[in-house]
């Protein structure tokens, strides 16, 4: 186990080197039906363009409701009233994506546990037992959402809190580990009104205080679809950006809809521009797309931000483009590994590639 954790370690330095545009910190390979882009399509999609991807499905399943639907079959939370569910299987299929590459193929993917319920007690023993079944392939979990606009409503059962010791739970044994962490949790409710609080703020910046040895990627920056950047969300985040206590906390910029209130004016871009520059440590690119079925569709976040990069510092757009993934990364795999070589009793696990399933694999 220790001499894949150094040869993903120096690879992963080196692709900083090798001319792609970026790495991507949020990625979906599978859709709400569990449908997606097969793995070694993916890679091709990927090309020359993008070195390393966090790679996940999503953790919930549309259900197809006959009594909702009948015989049209949803494919996304929107199209349906029927609700979702947790879907652990989730976790054993990106894994055996990941598993039916070659080892040289594997070190451009970072897999993430996502299958788990975050009101569940029995969360962190469902990582814990993930990491054991599939040693030497996650780096991190997530991503995963506590507060979600439209999605957390509709999920069955108890709905996620961040003042759950479920949560606490999962974050306090990912510090252990040392598994990178990938948190959507809205910053506010949807429609907000102008000039008010967001409603979930003091909570998140709670629940980061509980778990400092936490590596958090907070999804969004906190806003989504219809949960918009209000006045102050620059002036929200630089306060978590400029205490130290949250010096383990970092913020990516995935999806088209975050992308949206980026470039919307030059005023928004040149703010979250001047913002990134102070703190260019702190800041991550990621797509958040679902299943692309081809490049276009892929890269077209990052095209999307093209105002944001030329407002840039040529280093700060480095960091944020490559080298925060970088880092981040490299550390949670050299930290996972070692905790599975120290609590683990399965060494050599990670070189078995089970090439013969490749053809039923995403």
């Amino acid at each position: 186990m220790k001499r894949f954790a150094i040869a993903a370690l120096f690879a992963g330095l080196a692709l900083g080197q090798s001319g792609y545009q970026f790495n991507d910190s949020h990625f979906h390979l599978t859709n709400y039906i569990q449908e997606g882009t097969r793995i070694n399509d993916f890679l091709n999609i990927m090309g020359n363009t993008t070195g390393r991807v966090a790679l996940f499905g999503i953790p919930l399943q549309q259900q197809w409701s006959y009594r909702s639907d009948g015989d049209n079959a949803p494919t996304y939370y929107l199209g349906t009233d029927a609700p979702l569910y947790y879907y652990s299987f989730t976790d054993a299929w990106i894994a055996m994506a990941y598993l039916s590459l070659a080892p040289e193929q594997r070190l451009r993917f970072d897999p993430m546990i996502t299958g788990f319920n975050p009101s569940d007690m029995y969360a962190a023993d469902h990582i814990r037992r993930v990491l054991e079944t599939f040693p030497g392939v996650f780096t991190g979990i997530g991503e995963f959402s506590i507060h979600k606009e439209f999605v957390s409503s509709k999920v069955a059962g108890e709905v996620a809190s961040l003042n759950d010791p479920a949560l606490d739970r999962i974050l306090d044994f990912a510090g252990e580990v040392g598994l990178v962490v990938i948190l959507h949790s809205d910053i506010d409710v949807p429609f907000a009104k102008e000039g008010s609080m967001p409603a979930y703020l003091e909570a998140t910046k709670e629940l980061f205080e509980r778990h400092p040895k936490t590596t958090i990627i907070w999804a969004h920056t906190g806003v989504g679809r219809v949960v918009h950047p209000i006045r102050d969300h620059a002036a929200n985040l630089e306060k978590i950006l400029s205490d130290p206590a949250f010096a383990h906390v970092n913020f990516d910029l995935s999806w088209d809809q975050v992308a949206k209130y980026v470039v919307a004016t030059a005023e928004a871009t040149k703010v979250a521009a001047d913002m990134i520059n102070r703190y260019p440590d702190r800041f991550l690119f990621g797509t958040d797309e679902v299943a692309p079925p081809n490049q276009a569709q892929y890269i077209r976040v990052f095209q999307q931000y093209e105002p944001l990069w030329k407002q840039l510092d040529p280093e700060a757009s480095r960091k944020v483009r490559l080298g925060n993934y970088e880092r981040l990364f490299n550390e949670g795999r050299r930290k996972v590994r070692a905790w599975e070589s120290a609590h683990l009793a399965r060494p050599g696990a990670e070189d078995a590639a089970p090439t013969d399933r490749s053809s039923r694999l995403p």
